[in-house]
Order: structure tokens, then sequence, then C-alpha cells
């Protein structure tokens, strides 16, 4: 299993994609599948920090991964969620992975930050980009997805930053640094 794991922005969604696109029968399972639901979100007070480590089911998100790890030959796919952007929602029973798929690619922000995902990766990339990129990256996107560019702004300054600042001593322990 490889984990592809840096900052907000930085390019993790598009590298795994590459990865998986040329290894064949290889699998994408993203950390984003376990993102809490809006209304679980809006519920707690969480909706104004949606990507922070709190709004994901980080226990269902481990549990996945083991049993991805565990996996024998001739039992049934292990099922795993991912998430819609078109609608800001995590989608349950997505992604098959069955136990013959040579590559499972994982990404996500915290897979070196929470200290329980690492043991179960074969190996950890790091994707480092430069800040002014990765904010642009980010930018563009929430806006296109229905912000406004000064909304987007500020979102990703507030949030997707914090999240960055967060998850930046990963990079120390990362296996290997991408630089795309």
């Amino acid at each position: 299993m490889l984990g592809i794991t840096g900052p907000p922005g930085a390019g993790k969604s598009t590298l795994a994609e590459q990865v998986v696109a040329a290894v064949p029968g290889a699998v994408l399972v993203p950390m984003d599948g376990f993102h809490l639901a809006q209304a679980v979100l809006d519920a707690s007070g969480l909706a104004d920090r949606k990507g922070a480590p709190e709004t994901f089911d980080r226990d269902g998100y481990v549990a996945l991964l083991r049993r991805v790890a565990e996996q024998k030959a001739g039992r049934p796919p292990v099922y795993a969620p991912t998430f819609r952007r078109d609608i800001e929602e995590p989608i349950a029973g997505a992604i098959p992975v069955a136990a013959s798929s040579p590559l499972v690619v994982t990404e996500g922000n915290y897979l070196l930050h929470w200290p329980d995902a690492r043991p179960l990766l074969d190996e950890v990339w790091w994707v480092d980009v430069d800040d002014e990129t990765r904010i642009e990256r980010l930018v563009s996107r929430h806006v296109r997805f229905g912000r406004s560019r000064a909304d987007a702004r500020a979102w990703v300054m507030r949030s997707d930053e914090a999240n960055a600042r967060l998850v930046a001593p990963g990079r120390d322990h990362a296996d290997v640094v991408v630089t795309p």
C-alpha cells in the first residue's frame, strides 16, 4: 500500500491518479471518502473547519486500511468510500478493493499526522510544491465548485492553510519527497 500525502493543494490526488493509471489493476482509496457528512459537520459546529482532522472519520479510515492490508485471496472485495466535490459529500461503498489488486494507493493530508495510519502503509510519498502555486490551486478549486473568488481565498487562508501548517512536519518523515 502506497500513501501519498502533503498539504492541501499540493497535487496529491493528481499524483495518485497518475500512479494508479500506470499500474494495471491498481486501486485508489482517497482519505477524503472519510469526510464526515455535511449534516454531521453542521450539527457539531465543524462545518467552517471542513478538511481539518476532526472533520474526518479517522478510526473508520484506519480500520479500512487495516482491512485492505489483511485482505485474503478469494474473499469478497473491501469497499471504500469516495468523496464527491460536486455535492461536497462522502459516498459509502463506492470503490471495490480486491485482494488481487497489485497496488492500493491512498492519498490525504493526514497520513503522517495520524500515527495509527502510517504503520499500515508500505511507503509514504510527500508531494512538495511551492506555497503560491498550492494556494492558487486551492482558490481555483473552490471557485470551480461555487464559491466567489473572495470567499474561496478567505477559506483557503483560514482553513486550508491551518491544515497545511499542521501537516508540514510530516515532510521529514516521508519515505520519498516528490516535487512535481
